[in-house]
């Protein structure tokens, strides 16, 4: 199996992270986002979305890191994406949460604070930042309350759904996200941070 991917990025880096959790190997293919990469028409017949990350495992092409995630997963068993319904289920809700709402805060506080002045040298914008800080006081109460008398957000063990909304926390400090408040946040994505699977994929910067 192959991933195309860029290795900074919180979705490419969960999915490597699954990937080396489970000791399932991958040919990484480096996606040279900065440069325009995924714009290009190579890219384009993997994913026409024009994002990372893609696996390509033989005639069989997916996209959508959570999805990759819950592929990569389905492969032998294991507690990350365990075979009962309603554990899928809840595992899988986090996921939908993570996209639908989680981002709205993270991926702002992200784009404006740290991705901005990576890609293109430019400061964050007032009125977004506003936006992202009232999404991310609206959805973290949320998530610091499920954690309040837990160590993991399904069941005692780690899941596919810590790896897929703790997959911003690496840029908290850079980002600026508003964690203070949040201790159960904290704890908890230090217990992530604990993996071997989690240290191994750090990205570089």
């Amino acid at each position: 199996m192959k991933l195309y991917g860029f290795p900074p990025s919180p979705n490419t880096r969960k999915v490597q992270a699954v990937a080396a959790h489970l000791e399932i190997p991958l040919e990484f293919a480096f996606v040279d986002l900065p440069k325009g990469a995924t714009r290009e028409a190579e890219f384009l017949l993997l994913n026409p979305t024009g994002r990372t990350p893609v696996l390509v495992d033989g005639e069989f092409t997916l996209w959508e890191s959570n999805a990759i995630m819950q592929y990569l997963a389905s492969m032998k068993p294991n507690t990350l994406w365990p075979a009962d319904a309603r554990t899928r289920a809840d595992i899988a809700r986090w996921q939908f949460w993570q996209v639908g709402h989680w981002h709205q805060g993270c991926g702002g506080f992200l784009w404006e604070n740290l991705v901005k002045k990576f890609l293109f040298g430019q400061e964050g914008d007032a009125v977004a930042l506003k936006q992202a800080e009232e999404a991310f006081h609206r959805d973290a109460p949320v998530l610091d309350g499920h954690l309040a008398n837990r160590h993991y957000l399904v069941g005692d063990v780690i899941t596919l759904a810590d790896f897929s909304v703790g997959s911003y926390l690496h840029y908290a400090v850079p980002a600026r996200l508003p964690l203070d408040r949040y201790r159960n946040i904290r704890s908890w994505y230090e217990r992530i941070e604990a993996l071997p699977a989690w240290r191994d994929t750090a990205p570089s910067i």
